[in-house]
């Protein structure tokens, strides 16, 4: 007996696993290309001057986790442990997505920073959502 093709194995895939691995390959592979799009969701008071948690850091870092995340989704043996640990992640990011948000709306923040913030927090609770689902699936 033959093994199944890889497009048989994607077909399988449901399609909230798939498209969830997918923005998260997307997003992770945009914090190597563009990391200065996560600068201001990266809070000052976890940042250093220099070592591996720098601002830059924190980016490459969450950018692996995502990578991560997005491998561990497609792999029906590690679906529940990674659906429950990319809810996680996501619900982490919230407290980037408020500090940006808080300093969006500060002496510093400009209209442009407001709206882009204002949108981007609520975005968090459905992916939290989106990804605790995928354990079920």
């Amino acid at each position: 007996m033959t093994p199944p093709s890889n497009s048989a194995a994607a077909a399988k895939l449901p399609a909230g696993v798939l498209g969830l691995a997918a923005l998260l390959a997307a997003s992770a592979a945009n914090h190597f290309v563009r990391p200065g799009f996560y600068y201001p969701v990266v809070p000052p008071a976890i940042t250093f001057a220099s070592g591996p948690l720098t601002r830059d850091g924190w980016i490459r870092i969450s950018g692996v986790l995502e990578f991560a995340a997005a491998a561990g989704l497609l792999i029906p043996q590690t679906r529940h442990a990674a659906g429950t640990c990319t809810s996680v992640m996501f619900a982490g990011f919230t407290a980037g997505h408020l500090s940006a948000l808080k300093r969006a709306f500060g002496p510093d923040g400009t209209k442009r920073a407001r709206i882009i913030h204002s949108l981007r927090l609520p975005l968090q609770v459905p992916l939290v959502v989106w990804a605790w689902r995928t354990r079920l699936l």
